[in-house]
C-alpha cells in the first residue's frame, strides 16, 4: 500500500503543454469572452468554478488523460486558483459544461477526440463555436449519451440558463435576466462613459450648489438692505413723531400765552 501511494505521489501531472491558448485574436477574443462574462455571472456564487485553457485530469494516476477545455464551467466546486483541475480531488466532479473554439489548426480528428473525451468523462454540455464561419453546435448528454441540438440560435443551456445566438458570424450570449455578454473593450468602455457622465454630473452638482450659495447671499444681501429699509423708516417715523410732538408742545405753549397758534402775526 505505501508503495503504491509512493508511486502515485511520484507521477508529474503537467500544468501545461507549452502551445498558446488561442492561435489567432479571432480565437482568443471568442475565449476571453466566454471566460469573463461566464465568471461575472457566477461571481456571487462560491460553488462554481470557471476556467480557460486548464487541464483536466479525470483519472488519477494517468496522465496521459488529460485535455484541457478553451472554457469550463463546474458547477458544486469552490473558487479558487489551481495549476490543473484533478478531478479525484474534487470530489469526482466532472466540468459540467465546456467551450472549444475553433482555429485553423483544429483537424477534424481533434474534434472527434474531444467529443469522446467528453462523451466517456461525464459532460453534460459541449458547445463548439467556429468564428470563421459563424457556426455553433452543441451537445447535451440524454439517457447517458451527448446528443446534438438540433438549433443552437437561441438555444438556452439546461445548465447555465445562457442563451446563444449567432449575429452574423458573431457568437452572442445573453445572461438568464436577458443582458447581454459584453466585451472587456465593450464593459471598459461603459465603464469610462459612466465615469465621464459621473464627473459631469459633479461639475453640475458643484456648479448648482455655487448657484445656491451666491442665490442665498444675494437673499441675505436683500435682507440686510431690507432690514436696512425698515430700520431707517422706523427712524423716520420717531423723528416725525419727535416733530409732531415739538409742534405740539409749541402750540400748547402759544395758547398759554394767549396766542393762536393758527394766527399769522404782522
Amino acid at each position: 500500500m505505501a508503495l503504491q501511494e509512493t508511486a502515485k505521489s511520484k507521477i508529474v501531472y503537467p500544468e501545461s503543454d507549452g502551445k498558446p491558448m488561442a492561435d489567432n485574436t479571432r480565437q482568443l477574443e471568442a475565449i476571453v469572452y466566454l471566460f469573463d462574462n461566464l465568471s461575472a455571472l457566477f461571481a456571487e456564487r462560491e460553488d462554481v468554478f470557471v476556467a480557460a485553457d486548464l487541464f483536466w485530469y479525470p483519472v488519477e494516476g494517468h496522465p496521459e488523460i488529460r485535455t484541457a477545455p478553451d472554457v469550463m464551467v463546474v458547477l458544486g466546486r469552490p473558487k479558487g486558483h489551481r495549476p490543473s483541475y484533478k478531478q479525484w480531488e474534487e470530489e469526482n466532479i466532472p466540468p459540467q459544461v465546456v467551450f472549444e473554439v475553433l482555429s485553423p489548426s483544429n483537424r477534424p480528428s481533434d474534434l472527434v477526440e474531444k467529443y469522446l473525451f467528453y462523451q466517456e468523462h461525464g459532460v453534460q454540455e459541449y458547445y463548439l463555436y467556429d468564428p470563421d464561419r459563424g457556426i455553433l453546435d452543441g451537445w447535451v448528454r440524454k439517457e447517458g449519451e451527448l446528443k446534438p441540438v438540433e438549433q443552437t440560435n437561441g438555444w438556452v443551456s439546461p445548465l447555465l440558463g445562457i442563451r446563444f445566438t449567432l449575429e452574423g458570424e458573431a457568437l452572442v450570449v445573453y445572461r438568464p435576466d436577458g443582458e447581454r455578454f459584453v466585451s472587456y473593450a465593450e464593459l471598459r468602455r461603459r465603464y469610462e462613459q459612466a465615469q465621464r457622465e459621473a464627473e459631469q454630473e459633479r461639475v453640475r452638482a458643484e456648479q448648482a450648489q455655487r448657484e445656491a450659495e451666491q442665490e442665498r447671499v444675494r437673499a441675505e444681501q436683500a435682507q440686510r438692505e431690507a432690514e436696512q429699509e425698515r430700520l431707517r423708516a422706523e427712524q423716520a417715523q420717531r423723528e416725525a413723531e419727535r416733530e409732531r410732538l415739538r409742534a405740539e408742545q409749541l402750540a400748547q405753549r402759544l395758547r398759554e400765552l394767549g396766542i393762536d397758534p393758527n394766527g399769522v402775526v404782522e
